[in-house]
C-alpha cells in the first residue's frame, strides 16, 4: 500500500515542483525587466562571457521556462499513464477515489463531500483502493 501511495504521489510532488519554479521564473523576468542597476547612460564597448546584470536574470528566466515546458510535458505524460493504471481497477469507487486524490490532487476530506461519504469511510475505500492498485498494477515491477 505504501508502495502504491508514494507512486500516485509522483504527480502532486512534480507540480509542487513546477510551481516553485513558476515562481521563481517570475522573480527573474521581474528582475530582468527593472532598469535598476543598469546604467544607459555609459557607453558599451568591450562585451564579456559573463554577460552584464541584466543578461544573466535573462537567461536564468529562459533556461527556467523551458525546465518547466519539459516538467509540464512529462507531468502530462505521467497524468496520462497513471489514468490508465487506475483504469485497470474493477471498482467504480476505487477509481473515482484514486483519480481525484492522485490526478486532481484532492483531499480525503473533499472527496468525502464529493462521493458522499463519511470521512472514516473515504479513509478505508482509500486503503482498500490503494491495495487493489498495488496488485493490479506495481506487484509485477
Amino acid at each position: 500500500m505504501d508502495k502504491a501511495k508514494e507512486y500516485l504521489l509522483q504527480i502532486e510532488v512534480l507540480q509542487a515542483k513546477i510551481e516553485q519554479k513558476r515562481q521563481r521564473a517570475k522573480e527573474y523576468r521581474e528582475l530582468a525587466l527593472t532598469s535598476k542597476g543598469f546604467d544607459y547612460s555609459k557607453e558599451r564597448v568591450q562585451t564579456s562571457n559573463h554577460g552584464g546584470q541584466i543578461e544573466n536574470p535573462v537567461i536564468r528566466y529562459i533556461a527556467l521556462e523551458q525546465e518547466i515546458s519539459e516538467d509540464v510535458l512529462n507531468l502530462q505524460q505521467i497524468k496520462d499513464k497513471i489514468t490508465r493504471e487506475i483504469h485497470n481497477i474493477n471498482n467504480a469507487d476505487f477509481i473515482k477515489m484514486l483519480y481525484k486524490r492522485y490526478v486532481e490532487c484532492e483531499s480525503l476530506w473533499s472527496i468525502a463531500k464529493d462521493m458522499g461519504y463519511s470521512y472514516d469511510r473515504i479513509r478505508h475505500i482509500h486503503g482498500e483502493a490503494l491495495k487493489e492498485f498495488e496488485k493490479i498494477n506495481l506487484s509485477t515491477q
